[in-house]
């Protein structure tokens, strides 16, 4: 998906994501926050930094071959 041309770099959107739907979140200047055009989801940087933090500890693992359970 191409970056917004609103501002500084934009993040993924973490509720999105977290359905495997990669969208960039936009970010308003006036308000101090990031948003997301498809799911309305807005927060500020801390917390768009925060949700994503969870969403690659959730799949940290992803890549490794578990042979034992």
């Amino acid at each position: 998906m191409a970056q917004g041309r609103k501002g500084k770099l934009n993040y993924r959107c973490p509720r999105c994501m977290m359905r495997e739907i990669d969208m960039d979140m936009l970010y308003d200047s006036q308000n101090d926050e990031y948003y997301c055009l498809r799911c309305s989801f807005t927060g500020n940087e801390a917390e768009v930094k925060r949700l994503n933090q969870q969403f690659r500890e959730k799949y940290l693992d992803r890549l490794k071959r578990m042979t034992e359970f």
